[in-house]
């Protein structure tokens, strides 16, 4: 199957970084990063990479609250906080009674709300969805998953959208006004070999990056599934799991190579949807 973009699109936006496996925008532009031995990484817009502060373990997720402030998840110590100067401090470890095994990605809706899988371990269908509000109040909302990992949650905050990266499978939650699970159903099969990450952009159109297979795939939201982008010698896409929309029209799609040390980026002709720090922006 042909992708709908060449590879020759990506170039290497940012080098140097200790295998990226996520990155977010703040709400000035700058691109921000982890790395395996819990790098977190600012990045300008030219590309140049300034370690901000080491926290002692592999870095998941990145996200920015609605108040612009930058969260990550870190298997060692749970959800943690990160300042601008480089303090950080730990707020959740536990959900619903129980310690969060493998924290791995989040996502903030507009009220502060911020979603986060947790894995579990590998082959033991332990991972969950777990919701913590903006009091710290954490709560386990869905499970047992497989590998419960990416989440791109919908603009009006009512549909998340979350990756069993074992079974190749993403999965659609339907949620309350309360932030309970309304509906829960299978949004895709086969996509790739172990799915990661999530994106949306401003049309609805999903599109899920590939650890295993080095390619995004994008569903429609009639449910439609094509191959997006694929790099068969796993350079410009290499071992590819998060992603973010950026630049100046919104319209670059930001790939953090888990295979590689950088970041890479294709300008792919539409725009992203705005999380919930970049509303207005």
């Amino acid at each position: 199957m042909k992708p709908l973009i060449d590879r020759d699109k990506f170039e290497i936006f940012a080098n140097g970084l200790d295998h990226p496996e996520c990155c977010a925008f703040s709400r000035d532009g700058t691109l921000w990063a982890g790395g395996e031995a819990g790098q977190i990484y600012r990045i300008d817009p030219k590309g140049t990479v300034e370690r901000i502060v080491d926290l002692g373990g592999f870095v998941g997720g990145v996200a920015f609250s609605p108040k612009d402030e930058l969260y990550a998840c870190v298997p060692m110590h749970g959800v943690v906080r990160i300042e601008r100067n480089g303090k950080w401090d730990v707020i959740v470890r536990e959900a619903s009674g129980q310690k969060i095994v493998t924290p791995n990605y989040g996502v903030f809706d507009r009220a502060g709300n911020y979603y986060v899988t947790d894995s579990g371990n590998w082959g033991k269908q332990n991972g969950s969805l777990i919701r913590i509000e903006p009091s710290g109040n954490a709560k386990t909302i869905a499970g047992p998953f497989g590998y419960a990992n990416g989440l791109a949650l919908s603009a009006d905050d009512k549909t998340l959208f979350m990756v069993e990266s074992n079974t190749n499978r993403v999965f659609r939650v339907d949620l309350n006004s309360d932030g309970a699970v309304a509906k829960q159903s299978v949004y895709g099969e086969d996509v790739g070999r172990m799915p990661d990450g999530l994106v949306l952009d401003s049309e609805g159109h999903l599109y899920v990056s590939c650890y295993a297979s080095d390619d995004i795939h994008r569903i429609s939201p009639d449910g439609s599934k094509v191959l997006f982008a694929y790099d068969h010698w796993a350079i410009l896409l290499s071992r590819p799991t998060n992603m973010a929309f950026g630049g100046e029209h919104f319209d670059q799609m930001y790939v953090a190579n888990l295979g590689r040390t950088t970041i890479t980026r294709a300008t792919v002709g539409i725009r992203g949807q705005k999380l919930a720090n970049q509303s207005g922006v």
